[in-house]
């Protein structure tokens, strides 16, 4: 069993990161960024990609990255997820690259690690691990097809497109891109269609798209309790400050209760988010097994964390004006992201051999 409490250098880490998000992406600069057409906050981007280095944290120095691992990296999507920031980490920095290092690409790992280039997985956001079905054909160097509700889609400088016979590299100016309504607008969809576009294989067969979503979907894992904890953060601060008939409304005990469980679900949250960092780290054979448990678990706590802000929070809890929508809208996104929890609980049974019924 690894060690899964966080070693000096990861809080150095994280108190890097929080102190950047504090700064550059209070919840107020995010909400007025919803109501923009920039698909994210590129200068927030610059910031934690060029000035932290975070975006090459899992990719080897002599690539360019800083030669961490999985695990410093799960560090920064908790962070991200706590602030809710609008950049593409998830999509460049950790599924991209994922897939680029299963892929022993070496080409662009470069820029994605010193944040110069954006890349994207081209499928659905809701593509659970090993259930992709490409839907673009390859024929003489182009690519031709459609892909719908892409994550960071419009963000992206290059575009990983799995077609039947291996994983494509294309120029995104090669593609035309349409933003899709999305309900987290912090993390903005986008469908994708390509007719004859130039590509370059990457990789054969799809290995390396699999690699890419359970790699991913272990950092979502992450980004949804740092999200929980954050609700928790804010609700607890809320109803100690909160008054009603002359006494804090969080000295009642039906309000004690409800976030004594919360605090319990997230606190498992984190052993399985960490176990799956670990395992993704390391290699471990057990990693398909941890990011099923991670993902069943933290998807459905996020959401719970949201909902108890909202509600706690009162009137104001329901208003655009408070910050507890837009925990609750990534939390809602999140728990259709690569899968639903229902997904990857029957993907755990079949993992444990466990009858279906």
């Amino acid at each position: 069993m690894s060690d899964l409490l966080y070693s000096e250098i990861e809080n150095d880490l994280r108190a890097g990161v929080r102190e950047l998000l504090d700064d550059k992406a209070p919840w107020t600069a995010v909400l007025a960024g919803t109501e923009k057409d920039e698909p994210y906050d590129a200068a927030l981007w610059r910031a934690v990609a060029g000035q932290l280095g975070c975006a090459g944290l899992p990719v080897p120095e002599d690539l360019g990255g800083a030669g961490a691992t999985w695990r410093e990296t799960a560090v920064v999507m908790e962070e991200l997820g706590r602030a809710v920031a609008p950049v593409p980490f998830l999509a460049s920095s950790v599924i991209a690259t994922a897939a680029l290092l299963a892929a022993g690409e070496r080409e662009l790992l470069g820029s994605l690690a010193a944040g110069e280039r954006i890349a994207v997985l081209a499928v659905p956001f809701a593509t659970p691990p090993g259930e992709v079905a490409p839907t673009v054909r390859a024929a003489d160097g182009t690519l031709t097809g459609e892909i719908a509700g892409v994550a960071d889609g419009l963000a992206a400088d290059v575009l990983l497109v799995p077609a039947a016979d291996g994983l494509y590299a294309v120029d995104a100016a090669d593609a035309t891109r349409t933003a899709v309504t999305s309900l987290d607008m912090t993390r903005r969809l986008a469908d994708i269609a390509l007719s004859g576009a130039p590509a370059r294989r990457v990789a054969e067969g799809g290995d390396a798209v699999r690699a890419a979503l359970l790699t991913g979907a272990a950092m979502l894992a992450s980004e949804q309790l740092g999200l929980a904890q954050r609700c928790l953060d804010d609700t607890v601060a809320y109803v100690k400050n909160r008054y009603q008939f002359g006494r804090p409304v969080g000295s009642y005990q039906g309000l004690k209760h409800r976030l004594a469980d919360l605090w319990t679900s997230i606190t498992q949250a984190r052993a399985v988010a960490r176990y799956a960092a670990s395992c993704a780290a390391s290699g471990d054979a057990d990693l398909p097994v941890a990011v099923a448990v991670a993902q069943a678990h933290c998807s459905a706590v996020a959401l719970k964390a949201a909902e108890e802000c909202v509600q706690m929070h009162g009137g104001i809890g329901f208003t655009w004006e408070n910050s507890s929508h837009l925990f609750l809208k990534r939390a809602k996104a999140d728990s259709i992201a690569l899968g639903t929890a229902d997904r990857h609980r029957a993907a755990l049974a079949a993992l444990v051999d466990l009858p279906s019924a």
